[in-house]
């Protein structure tokens, strides 16, 4: 993982510390008429949307373009990537997928989390019966 990754991971936890132990502090930076708690949820959210964009990037890293969109598929040669998760967990693109849909089952019904998820499934279960003879050629 590189260092802007790492950072970026842990970036929401100085912030919180700080709002936690310095509460008092929050509220006057906020100023006058500010809802303290909405700015803090409107910085929160950007937040974690740099940590979820720093993960991404890293996998992104790992695969490359032609390894996150099917390139082998495609008829690219593209190299083995066993560093974690790849190398541990079996498809670990879905199996991320689905346990991040898990906690929207507080937000979300439950059948659209579960449509969701066999979505997954079902894109684990073709990718597991890949023939290599039905890949595409490169057109030179």
């Amino acid at each position: 993982m590189g260092m802007f990754a790492a950072i970026a991971v842990i970036a929401p936890f100085p912030f919180y510390f700080w709002l936690w132990t310095n509460p008092q502090s929050w509220v006057e930076l906020c100023g006058k008429g500010r809802d303290p708690s909405k700015v803090m949820a409107n910085v929160s959210h950007l937040l974690k949307l740099v940590q979820f964009l720093s993960l991404f990037s890293v996998v992104y890293q790992l695969l490359g373009e032609s390894g996150t969109y099917y390139g082998v598929r495609f008829g690219k040669n593209i190299p083995w990537v066993t560093e974690f998760p790849f190398g541990v967990i079996r498809d670990p693109q879905y199996v991320g997928s689905i346990m991040s849909l898990l906690p929207c089952l507080s937000w979300v019904p439950f059948q659209y989390i579960l449509l969701w998820s066999l979505g997954y499934v079902f894109m684990i279960y073709v990718e597991s019966k890949e023939d290599p003879a039905t890949r595409a050629k490169l057109i030179p």
